[in-house]
């Protein structure tokens, strides 16, 4: 081979190693089909022990990360975010990351969102990268009481926790242990440690804020629906944290904020980048709310409409005697 034919020869290889090194990976936001490798290889490489908190869920994830319900489907049925989501949602997907366990069984970490629920799922797929199993992780209950939080340790152990605040300002703590099962293609539940007992009673975040304006008070129905009205920054407004549950706390809904007097009866609650609307009109011994675009604040069935009766206010603490 003369030395041309060899620069030659050696351009071409530059040239064709280049040309591989360009080559673009298919995109997983898209429509189009993809191979299963380049499914699993869109997942980061997690290095166990990790440890994911329920801020995951409200954290605003790039969209590099987005998984379109099309390509999604293509290997995972959606039918795995049903206890979840209702029938026909096609909630945003994003990817956050995986591990590879040393049976060859790999576990993708997920989470979807929809415009009113949030939740983290492990998905297990086998060797060939074949759906096996998948389980609701992290599941967002919009409740002030109560964190939750994942870990996936070294042994694939999956350990569930909820540490809820108690009104005696002690905490409680639970947990739930699972691993996969490849023989039942299941999670199984292996260890559970129980909240303990003390009431979970509704903490009030505004609790301690000046109560001097008209209608300064707490409304509500019941222990789980509290609508807490305090004085605002100005005098002007209003500062009030709502908190609803239905369906024995199934459906929950919650909101804090600042409300702009508007006449003598009237307040409402308007933010830009909030589409949320909350108007509050006032009588003697109620509060009415009406809502516009707060789906995002609440569960499907627990709109903040409604009105609520004027609860007593508390009495002073009596002062000790004077000898």
């Amino acid at each position: 081979m003369t030395t041309l034919n060899r620069l030659g020869f050696l351009l071409f290889t530059v040239f064709l190693l280049a040309s591989c090194k360009e080559k673009k990976k298919p995109s997983m936001s898209g429509d189009k089909q993809v191979q299963v490798n380049d499914f699993i290889d869109f997942f980061q490489t997690l290095k166990p022990p990790v440890q994911f908190g329920d801020t995951l869920l409200l954290k605003k994830e790039k969209d590099s990360l987005l998984i379109s319900h099309k390509v999604f489907t293509q290997f995972i049925p959606d039918s795995v975010f049903r206890p979840v989501f209702a029938k026909g949602v096609k909630p945003k997907i994003y990817s956050i990351g995986k591990v590879v366990s040393k049976d060859g069984e790999t576990y993708l970490f997920l989470k979807a969102l929809s415009n009113d629920k949030k939740a983290m799922y492990v998905v297990v797929v086998d060797k060939k990268h074949k759906f096996l199993a998948a389980m609701t992780a992290l599941r967002m209950d919009q409740s002030n009481i109560t964190r939750q939080s994942l870990s996936f340790d070294r042994s694939m152990g999956i350990t569930k926790t909820i540490v809820r605040k108690n009104v005696d300002r002690t905490e409680s703590e639970g947990k739930d242990v699972y691993v996969f099962e490849p023989d039942s293609r299941k999670f199984i539940l292996v260890m559970t440690d129980a909240l303990d007992e003390k009431p979970a009673e509704l903490l009030n975040p505004i609790d301690t804020l000046s109560r001097k304006q008209k209608y300064t008070a707490d409304y509500g129905t019941g222990k789980k629906n509290l609508v807490s009205i305090r004085d605002g920054r100005k005098n002007d407004r209003l500062s009030f944290y709502i908190h609803i549950e239905k369906n024995n706390g199934e459906c929950v809904g919650e909101l804090k904020g600042e409300a702009i007097i508007k006449n003598a009866n009237t307040a409402e609650y308007r933010n830009d980048g909030d589409p949320c609307i909350l108007k509050f009109r006032f009588s003697s011994g109620a509060v009415t709310l009406a809502e516009e675009s707060c789906g995002a604040r609440r569960g499907l069935n627990c709109l903040f409409d409604g009105t609520y009766s004027r609860m007593k206010d508390p009495k002073p603490a009596k002062s000790a005697k004077k000898q």
